[in-house]
């Protein structure tokens, strides 16, 4: 309003009411100015607009913003592009029956709102009623079978969007190839497909609860205009643990394809039970079982296999697999008269889900069964204690399986008990005359001689295997605790007993060597007799000088080795090697 006492100029800014853009300066706005037309705002849209105003041509202040003022402007006709799809389905010969569904696409974000949707046959005039007038996105009509084309626009206060026609074409065109469904997560599923040759201008695709649902329940849609892709996510009207049928079709420029069908789920759930189990047939170690097995639930997915598992008395488990196709199994390898809890899972992607136990008893062996199993253990028992005793007697190492061997002298281990005599050691034994060292009566040493042995000498060397050397034989002239007077021949007499001679020369720089002959008279002059033939043992030096077993032959069956080992002579070391020359 005009001031009555003061001239002013005011200043109008205004902003759209949604959004955050900013405030428009509109001014100055003189006093004679009672109006002013704002220019290039949005149709349809909510303004706030506020003024002030200050003293003029004087100097002054201004006033604060004045309170808001909210203004709408005019509509607009819509401006958006209608998508349609459409089912039909023929009455009679002359009369079908159309299922018109269509998505209201905006070419601009400032369209005006659209308040319904008009259907009309072509070349139809305003004064004829239309086939539809609705807000809805869908309308069933009944047109001629001559019939191919109707109209579809959108209108508000303003006016009309521009028609769309809608031409219903035949399915003459190829067919999508390897449809395939992938579910990204429990609200969303993504399709796929295989474009054919030529390829097509773009695709639609429906989507809805599968069976057992009516076949006339809503569905879902969308279209593609590119013709170039493989597939597109589903995100409306999706839901877990429910079966989905999708089709696709795909539009070329003057018909379309035939639909493809797929079902699948965005989110599986696992059975919320397994089949019953029966016992059909049973025997002493076997048992068949069978079972029905159950309908598709809705929101599960198909199962996968089975697993029978079946416990013994002693909590003994086992398990067996089988695919989704079985009814029936029998169970082998049970034990007669025995109790068994059996059960069954069923198994899908989603998880498993256990059916009740089964409790069953085999049947019991009969009389004449038991006595056969009993037989054929005592014969198993005997043929085992059999083998046994014929190990355990004719084992090569028992020789008088009946009583304790007695240990043979001549395969003894006595070499081994012998220390090794190192060149360097010289052994520090007791003196000859120790009353407990058991004497040697007779030391006869023999010369080297130039003549030729005589006869009886001949028959001696015989008995010593024939060697021609210097022979220092040792023996023992009967009881040892007996006192001898008799002279000492340098021969062998009758009642000298040859254990043993020790071959060698007093200048030689060798060692000597020892021999023995086949003598049965007790070596330590017992006066029992041995119970056997003792043998000595034979030994020979090795280069290192470590005694080791020398095997016999008929050359040399008496040689041993050297003298310093024989075990009953070693006292020779310390008191004899300086009157013997080294032997």
């Amino acid at each position: 309003k005009p001031s009555l006492y003061i001239e002013q100029k005011c200043e109008l800014r205004h902003q759209p009411q949604l959004g955050e853009d900013s405030w428009v300066l509109v001014g100055p706005l003189l006093s004679q100015t009672l109006q002013y037309e704002l220019c290039g705002l949005l149709p349809s849209t909510a303004y706030v607009l506020q003024m002030r105003c200050t003293r003029w041509p004087l100097p002054g202040q201004w006033s604060d913003w004045s309170p808001s003022l909210t203004l709408t402007t005019a509509q607009r006709a819509p401006i958006v592009r209608l998508d349609t799809w459409w089912r039909q389905r023929p009455l009679d010969p002359r009369t079908v029956a159309v299922q018109l569904f269509w998505k209201p696409m905006p070419l601009d974000k400032y369209s005006g709102q659209i308040q319904g949707y008009l259907v009309r046959a072509p070349n139809q005039t305003e004064a004829v009623p239309p086939l539809c007038n609705t807000t809805e996105l869908s309308c069933t009509f009944h047109l001629p079978s001559e019939v191919q084309a109707v109209v579809l626009v959108a209108y508000n206060t303003a006016g009309t969007s521009h028609p769309s026609p809608v031409v219903f074409l035949e399915s003459t065109g190829p067919p999508l190839a390897r449809l395939h469904i992938e579910a990204r997560d429990p609200h969303s599923l993504w399709v796929g497909w295989e474009w054919p040759s030529p390829r097509p201008r773009g695709y639609v695709i429906e989507w809805g609860l599968g069976p057992p649902n009516p076949s006339g329940s809503s569905k879902s849609w969308k279209m593609e205009h590119n013709g170039s892709i493989s597939g597109t996510l589903l995100q409306e009207n999706i839901r877990p643990f429910q079966l989905y049928e999708i089709t696709v079709t795909a539009l070329y420029q003057d018909t379309v394809g035939p639909s493809q069908h797929i079902y699948a789920y965005s989110q599986e759930m696992a059975p919320s039970r397994a089949p019953e189990l029966h016992l059909k047939h049973i025997g002493k170690t076997w048992a068949q079982l069978e079972w029905v097995p159950q309908a598709p639930e809705l929101g599960k997915s198909p199962l996968t296999h089975y697993t029978i598992f079946w416990t013994n008395a002693q909590d003994q488990s086992f398990s067996t697999v089988l695919n989704a196709s079985s009814h029936g199994l029998v169970l082998h390898g049970l034990e007669p008269a025995s109790l068994y809890h059996v059960h069954l899972m069923a198994t899908n992607k989603a998880g498993a889900a256990n059916s009740t136990s089964l409790t069953l008893m085999t049947l019991a062996l009969e009389e004449s069964e038991l006595h056969v199993l009993l037989g054929l253990f005592g014969f198993l028992l005997l043929f085992i204690c059999l083998c046994g005793a014929a190990r355990f007697c004719c084992r090569p190492s028992r020789k008088n399986p009946l009583w304790p061997s007695v240990p043979d002298p001549a395969h003894s281990s006595l070499g081994s008990w012998v220390p090794t005599i190192m060149v360097e050691e010289t052994f520090q034994l007791p003196s000859l005359r120790d009353p407990g060292m058991t004497p040697i009566t007779k030391i006869t040493v023999l010369e080297e001689e130039e003549k030729k042995p005589g006869p009886r000498e001949s028959n001696d060397s015989s008995g010593t295997c024939g060697l021609p050397t210097l022979v220092q034989a040792y023996v023992l002239q009967g009881d040892p605790r007996a006192p001898s007077n008799q002279p000492r021949p340098p021969s062998i007499t009758s009642d000298q007993v040859l254990y043993g001679k020790v071959l060698g020369s007093p200048t030689g720089p060798g060692p000597g060597h020892y021999l023995r002959c086949d003598s049965t008279q007790p070596l330590l002059g017992s006066l029992s007799p041995s119970p056997k033939f003792y043998e000595n043992l034979w030994f020979q030096t090795t280069p290192l000088g470590t005694p080791e077993p020398l095997v016999p032959n008929q050359e040399d069956d008496c040689v041993f080795g050297p003298l310093l080992d024989f075990p009953l002579l070693q006292g020779l070391q310390v008191h004899g090697v300086e009157g013997l020359g080294g032997v």
